[in-house]
């Protein structure tokens, strides 16, 4: 009886402290592109609105803005900034993505197709929270290398 009870209480501090790290994350809300502020190359995608959710001890990042095209684009990413690819529904230009943690407020990210690397990024966080800003690099359908810089203000 005693071993169950301390289990059952160590499981659930566990789970609590998963919650507080995953909530604590300065990445998690709304997130709202400052177009003025940024430099995206033309015919890449941009991402208009970027929100970062917990979802139990995964994050769900739900994008919606316009592909290459200018056409509407909506695609969501659930899983752990762990290195480890997810699936991405809803994009036809990748099926997975991994996050990797640098620090507190700096995320790295990899964009891949059939297995294939396509995109890599960096997401920092303003040390005020207010802003967060998303450089990648890839290659655009043509095969010419591009680099892009997204300014986004918290909602």
């Amino acid at each position: 009886m005693k071993a169950t009870t301390i289990a059952l209480t160590l499981a659930l501090c566990s789970i609590g402290i998963a919650a507080d790290a995953v909530a604590a994350d300065p990445n998690l809300g709304t997130w709202k592109l400052n177009a003025a502020s940024s430099k995206i190359a033309p015919g890449t995608p941009k991402n208009d609105t970027v929100v970062y959710e917990a979802v139990g001890d995964n994050v769900k990042i739900t994008v919606d803005g316009t592909d290459g095209a200018g056409k509407p684009q909506h695609n969501e990413w659930t899983g752990k900034f762990d290195g480890k690819n997810y699936p991405v529904t809803g994009d036809p230009t990748l099926d997975a993505r991994s996050y990797t943690r640098v620090d507190e407020r700096t995320l790295m990210f990899a964009n891949s197709l059939a297995g294939k690397v396509t995109m890599t990024g960096r997401i920092a966080v303003s040390a005020d929270g207010k802003t967060r800003t998303v450089t990648v690099t890839g290659t655009d359908p043509a095969g010419k290398k591009v680099t892009s810089t997204s300014v986004f203000d918290r909602q």
